[in-house]
């Protein structure tokens, strides 16, 4: 089983990254077609605002300590898992 400090550790490295694929994908919306804007705009909106909640469930998790720990560690697994698929799907959607 992870330690709680490589779990964070682990989650920080994937919110980084992830965080750049959704500027990468902004840019790429910059340069769209007014169709294609809307649309970027809007998927960017639902990434940006699942980013935003795995930023605070990371707040959860460093003040998370025994039984809660596991708990908020389920439900962060969970977002994370949506986060990474919102990302994959808005990637292939504009490719």
């Amino acid at each position: 089983m992870e330690t709680k400090e490589a779990y964070k550790q682990k989650l920080d490295a994937h919110l980084k990254e992830w965080g750049v694929q959704i500027n990468l994908l902004a840019a790429q919306a910059e340069s769209a077609g007014a169709d294609a804007k809307l649309r970027y705009a809007q998927e960017l909106d639902k990434l940006r605002d699942k980013q935003r909640q795995a930023a605070e469930k990371m707040k959860e998790l460093e003040a998370a300590s025994g039984d809660a720990w596991d708990s908020v560690k389920v439900s962060a697994d969970k977002l994370w898992d949506d986060l990474k698929a919102g990302i994959a799907n808005t990637v292939a959607k504009f490719k």
